[in-house]
């Protein structure tokens, strides 16, 4: 294990201990974890709840009833997500996809982890971070988000440069973790708990479980 691996993995165990499971991803079902993965794009939790309350509300809390609805309707649920018209068309898209998957949903997210996140990345509105936490959350199959906030924590404590690619800092943490669905997704949590807490865009160091792993200079 290199150093960077054993920086990360002890950055892991630390967070872990300090704050304990997290418990994510926030949903009752697979179905709802993608419609939340979407939602949360630029936006917070607790307007993701609000919408996912509101979708709930209408019965469409599922691929068949949410891609019967117009596009209009769907609009309007998803409103407290903001970027709305964006994430409707989306949500509407993913819906279809999931009814369209030879075995529904469940076969959609059975496929292998390379043909599920082509797929999902091949929907308008749905990128990287967002085809990531549905493959780790819904389909637990082993793959690391790169948020801001993992971002945030390997920049500053100069594990990787802001010009590393997506793909490049997801590796690191793959590397580090292995191929564990419930540690990379726990990993992630933990990073945006951090985030929360500590490693916002102003650092609150003084008493954070890695300050111990900060540049000297």
């Amino acid at each position: 294990m290199n150093e960077r691996d054993s920086r990360l993995l002890a950055a892991y165990e630390a967070l872990l201990e300090a704050f304990g499971p997290q418990g994510w991803w926030p949903g009752d079902g697979p179905f709802e974890v993608m419609v939340g993965a979407v939602l949360t794009q630029n936006t917070s939790w607790r307007n993701v709840e609000h919408a996912i309350g509101r979708i709930r509300a209408a019965g469409a809390m599922d691929p068949a009833s949410m891609a019967e609805m117009t596009l209009g309707g769907l609009e309007e649920l998803a409103r407290p997500s903001g970027s709305f018209r964006r994430k409707a068309r989306t949500l509407s898209l993913l819906s279809k996809a999931a009814l369209s998957a030879r075995g529904g949903l469940p076969g959609l997210l059975s496929r292998p982890q390379d043909e599920l996140r082509r797929d999902l990345l091949a929907i308008p509105g749905i990128g990287p971070e967002t085809a990531d936490s549905i493959v780790v959350y819904a389909a637990g199959l082993p793959v690391f988000v790169v948020d801001a906030y993992a971002r945030r924590f390997v920049e500053r404590h100069g594990i990787a440069s802001p010009l590393d690619r997506y793909e490049e800092v997801q590796a690191a943490f793959e590397g580090a973790l292995g191929s564990d669905a419930d540690k990379l997704g726990e990993c992630h949590a933990l990073l945006v708990e951090l985030g929360k807490r500590h490693c916002g865009p102003s650092p609150c160091c003084g008493d954070c479980p890695l300050r111990y792993d900060l540049p000297t200079s």
